[in-house]
């Protein structure tokens, strides 16, 4: 249950999110239920990657079901575990691919929001970088105490050297290790402009080769086709920074699925194949990849992921699988529906919060509780139709509304749907509340 007392912050966000049909970036754990399999399955992923492995997984379902939801609680649990995440949602301006810079568009947005857990609203890339030559210098003045400034300066930049070192070997990593050693020396000489312009380079913002080696000496910058590679290059680096890792969240992969020119599409979809390829193989250690998308993106086989056929191969269905034995190991994780026990709870986890966050006693009782629940699943199509989003925002409203109106009653509110509150079934509402234990 909620606990009484939740930093108003939190509550604000969690309120005013749930209320708009949006997943809120914190508080996620107050309000999380079900889903336990998967996220189980997703932190051993987190696991293997943190050994210096690699991930890839597409969480599917239809909107609303609740897949940026999961992605958001994976990123937080991340983040707790001292991995640096990116997300990045697609769009018509974003993609893995593009003749209009889209794929190096994805990449900025990724950087632009790269976070830890001191930073888990994004913008961490410098704070990140301060911290790692904080501790080269502290580690230098601790074993070379009589050590003079200059000297100090040379022995912290032997490290930064030795360190990425190892990087220069990557495809990029030399121009990749030249531009951390200019942001280092810039650091140094308190140099606001050399500082700012690394970390221009570093978020892909130069768009030629000239105006790269003028502010930085390097003759190289990060493009739409080989943006990928320096992803790959940042899942190393952050390792040496003393990260676990590096997790990338995509969301909406339908806006691949909706690429209207075949050849684009297609070659999306390449892309998509060599970073599977690449985290499943070991070929990009410390990164795993977790993308959101409807099953339709995956399975029509007319112009979604199964139409070309070395992704279909990777993704469909082992010839065992069936109804009742999901196999959480497989790269795609598709969401089942919540079960009618889940919804009871999510819709107590709501009421308590809405009471905490606003100071009062909710007058929903439990049983009133069942008749909502009743209510929503007992919907035409709801087996198949209906969305946790739905559930909360619609619950989100009755709330509010019994708040902001203390003369109206939850029956009154109820009266017209498909089911009266505690009206319908006694019986059946005191048997589903004991078996529970609500």
């Amino acid at each position: 249950m909620i606990p009484t007392r939740i930093p108003k912050r939190i509550s604000t966000t969690l309120v005013n999110a749930l209320s708009s049909g949006v997943v809120p970036r914190v508080g996620l754990e107050y309000i999380t239920v079900g889903r336990r399999y998967e996220i189980e399955a997703l932190l051993r992923d987190l696991e293997n990657t943190a050994e210096g492995g690699g991930a890839f997984r597409l969480i599917t379902g239809r909107y609303g079901s609740g897949k940026s939801f999961l992605l958001q609680t994976i990123r937080n649990y991340a983040m707790d575990r001292d991995f640096a995440v990116a997300d990045a949602d697609l769009s018509p301006e974003r993609r893995l691919v593009g003749t209009k810079g889209q794929g190096l568009a994805t990449y900025r947005e990724l950087v632009t929001h790269l976070a830890v857990r001191t930073r888990p609203d994004g913008g961490a890339l410098e704070l990140m970088l301060q911290k790692w030559i904080a501790g080269l210098q502290q580690e230098a003045m601790h074993e070379n105490p009589d050590a003079g400034e200059a000297q100090l300066a040379r022995i912290v930049e032997e490290r930064i050297l030795s360190a990425t070192g190892n990087l220069e070997a990557l495809v990029h990593g030399f121009d990749f290790a030249l531009v951390l050693l200019a942001y280092w020396r810039a650091y140094q000489l308190c140099d606001d402009e050399g500082r700012q312009a690394a970390l221009r380079w570093l978020r892909g913002e130069y768009a030629t080769k000239t105006e790269a080696r003028a502010a930085l000496g390097v003759g190289a910058v990060i493009t739409d086709d080989d943006w990928y590679d320096y992803i790959k290059l940042w899942a190393e680096f952050v390792v040496k920074l003393g990260y676990k890792g590096l997790i990338l969240f995509i969301d909406e992969g339908v806006n691949l699925y909706k690429i209207s020119n075949s050849i684009s599409r297609t070659a999306n979809y390449e892309k998509l194949l060599a970073m599977f390829n690449d985290t499943m193989q070991g070929k990009a250690p410390y990164l795993a990849i977790l993308m959101g998308g409807t099953p339709q993106f995956v399975e029509d086989e007319r112009r979604g992921l199964f139409s070309y056929e070395a992704l279909r191969s990777r993704l469909m269905d082992g010839h065992f699988s069936q109804e009742g034995a999901r196999n959480l190991t497989a790269p795609v994780l598709k969401l089942a529906m919540l079960s009618n026990e889940e919804i009871l709870l999510l819709l107590q986890k709501l009421r308590e919060l809405h009471s905490a966050h606003y100071g009062y006693e909710s007058p929903i009782t439990d049983e009133q509780l069942v008749a909502f629940m009743k209510n929503a699943v007992g919907r035409m199509g709801a087996d198949t139709l209906l969305t946790p989003r739905e559930v909360v925002r619609d619950f989100m409203d009755v709330q509010d509304i019994l708040y902001q109106n203390p003369d109206k009653t939850f029956d009154a509110l109820m009266q017209g749907h498909q089911v009266e509150a505690a009206k319908e079934d006694p019986d059946e509402i005191t048997s589903f509340l004991t078996e529970f234990e609500l």
